[in-house]
């Protein structure tokens, strides 16, 4: 089974994500398999990523292609003498940025044991590619998943409008080299993709075929901020999961209404079209930020 996918015979809401039920039974079903596999800890990792080198977060089937999971995946098992799975919170694309990602795995109580927090944190940083960082390490009630635990997900992107390219956070923001946004026009479109809505305007079409396309955006607003003193507008976006490149979709779209093109009823528009060429362009990659996400009390991190 890939990593990050769902479980066969999973039962799933019409927004794309367990409910409560299906995530107990789910968590029951894999704190059994890992028992019979000897398996008897849960541990997080918390990490962030500058995403420009690396082919996204999942590993590829070409063991040379650089990605998050394949670093990640290789340390731990150079570590632990053994392949060690990983389950994320939510998969990045090539190029995109993770402030807090979650990954989890299973240890057994001797390789538990063998290692402190603080210790394997320092071995896995100096390990694993220097873009890469794990800021925390915690033990989690045995079968928490990273993935299928997850409440909601909540992203940033980031937009400079100044004429001058940012250098400084170049990296980070998609520069629209002076262009000016509407921001109200654009608070006023994402009223309409707040909810729970058949998002396949917003997603790859490949990867909408023969799959759920309901999603339940929580929070979606746009807002001006300063980062290391540039001025840029920020795209917040929080909900329960997303579909393939649907961020960066809705980013692209709401820029097309702040610009002017369109207005900000056109998205209700698109959203009724079910089809992804009614939608504005893919926002580039390297303005999305994974930024947070949130878990259940009973799933929080374990006290030492």
């Amino acid at each position: 089974m890939p990593v990050c996918e769902p479980a066969a015979n999973t039962k799933f809401i019409a927004s794309g994500a367990p409910d409560a039920a299906a995530r107990a039974e789910m968590r029951s079903r894999r704190v059994g398999e890992a028992l019979a596999a000897g398996l008897s800890h849960t541990v997080s990792l918390t990490l962030g990523y500058k995403g420009s080198g690396f082919a996204g977060f999942a590993r590829q089937a070409e063991t040379h292609i650089k990605t998050v999971q394949g670093e990640l995946e290789s340390a731990l098992s150079m570590l632990y003498k053994r392949e060690v799975p990983i389950v994320c919170s939510g998969r990045t694309d090539a190029g995109v940025h993770a402030r807090a990602q979650v990954v989890s795995f299973e240890l057994s109580d001797d390789e538990f044991q063998s290692r402190s927090f603080r210790g394997l944190q320092r071995s896995l940083n100096a390990l694993v590619d220097e873009a890469i960082s794990i800021s925390s390490i915690d033990e989690r009630p045995l079968g928490f998943s990273a993935r299928f635990d997850a409440l909601w997900r909540e992203y940033h992107y980031h937009i400079c409008t100044d004429a001058a390219r940012p250098v400084l956070i170049a990296p980070l923001t998609w520069h629209l080299g002076g262009a000016a946004l509407d921001l109200a026009a654009m608070n006023e479109a994402c009223a309409h993709l707040v909810g729970e809505h058949d998002f396949k305007s917003f997603c790859m079409a490949a990867s909408a075929v023969g799959k759920p396309t309901h999603r339940n955006v929580m929070e979606l607003s746009v807002y001006p901020e300063t980062i290391a003193g540039t001025d840029v507008v920020t795209i917040r976006v929080v909900g329960n999961a997303f579909l393939h490149s649907m961020v960066r979709t809705m980013v692209g779209t709401l820029v097309e209404v702040g610009r002017g093109r369109k207005s900000s009823d056109w998205v209700a528009d698109v959203l009724a079209a079910r089809d992804r060429r009614a939608a504005g362009q893919n926002a580039p990659a390297a303005g999305l930020v994974f930024w947070h996400v949130e878990y259940p009390d009973e799933m929080a991190p374990l006290l030492a």
